[in-house]
């Protein structure tokens, strides 16, 4: 039954999805962005503690306010000191997913909430600026595919010669093997794009590096939800989508990629 609903819930929201991600205009794109954005806010809410609707829907009205100033302030989509700010979070939640249980700074109520803001606007902040590019398209649909190759690939992997764990005391069912495997698919995609997008010998051996760290990052971002939900002690981030979770379920990995992927994009000058 959990398979069916699995099945029946991507084949309705994966056209959905993809023409919101590739068939609109700029400005429809962001709004776009922004809803699946608030509803992983209302989700995070509950990661961080704020149990009640009143308190949920405050903290979802204030990643809205922040994104509505931010288009403001940047309406180019020029965002990419945020994004800096973004990767360095990264970091960080690495050398706290790497010592958990041990908590850190993000053990309270307001420090996770605090996260949450500096998750959750750097993901849109990305798939804005990525969007607005000449090459924005065929870019989008490598970050995604970066991130879906990191997580096929690593399931296959996994099955196939998974024994030593990732992190056991995060997510038990992620091994080293799965990792590797992953990062093998990511491997494969960006050599696709270096060809496509007929990148010379060193942006190519550039765009290879940064899609094997965005697919490190992608494996990041999930590690770093399910420490949450962990700590929560909840499974799923929410039951919205059957058989999937909910929205974070669907976008962790997407919210760690896609600052990396895109700070990397901009740097290497890719357009």
């Amino acid at each position: 039954m959990m398979l069916k609903q699995r099945v029946w819930t991507a084949v309705l929201l994966a056209p959905l999805a993809l023409a919101g991600l590739f068939l609109t205009s700029s400005d429809v794109f962001k709004v776009f962005v922004a809803g699946i954005v608030l509803l992983g806010a209302w989700e995070w809410a509950n990661l961080s503690g704020l149990t009640s609707l009143s308190s949920r829907f405050g903290y979802t009205s204030l990643i809205a306010a922040l994104m509505a100033a931010l288009n403001y302030i940047s309406p180019q989509a020029n965002f990419i000191s945020y994004l800096s700010v973004a990767v360095l979070f990264w970091l960080i939640a690495l050398f706290w997913v790497v010592r958990y249980p041990v908590t850190g700074a993000w053990s309270s109520v307001w420090q996770r909430a605090l996260i949450g803001v500096v998750v959750l606007l750097p993901c849109w902040m990305g798939l804005v600026s990525l969007q607005s590019l000449p090459s924005g398209s065929a870019l989008m649909l490598m970050l995604l595919l970066l991130v879906w190759g990191a997580d096929i690939g690593a399931y296959f992997a996994g099955k196939a010669w998974g024994q030593a764990k990732l992190a056991p005391n995060v997510s038990p069912g992620k091994t080293r093997a799965g990792m590797w495997g992953g990062l093998a698919a990511c491997a494969v995609i960006a050599l696709g794009f270096v060809i496509y997008l007929e990148l010379a010998l060193l942006d190519g051996v550039y765009l290879l590096l940064l899609a094997m760290i965005a697919g490190v990052a992608s494996v990041l971002g999930d590690l770093f939800e399910s420490m949450l939900k962990r700590h929560r002690g909840i499974k799923d981030s929410s039951q919205l989508l059957p058989g999937h979770g909910g929205i974070l379920d669907r976008i962790d990995s997407i919210t760690s990629a896609a600052p990396v992927f895109v700070l990397g994009v901009q740097l290497l000058a890719i357009s």
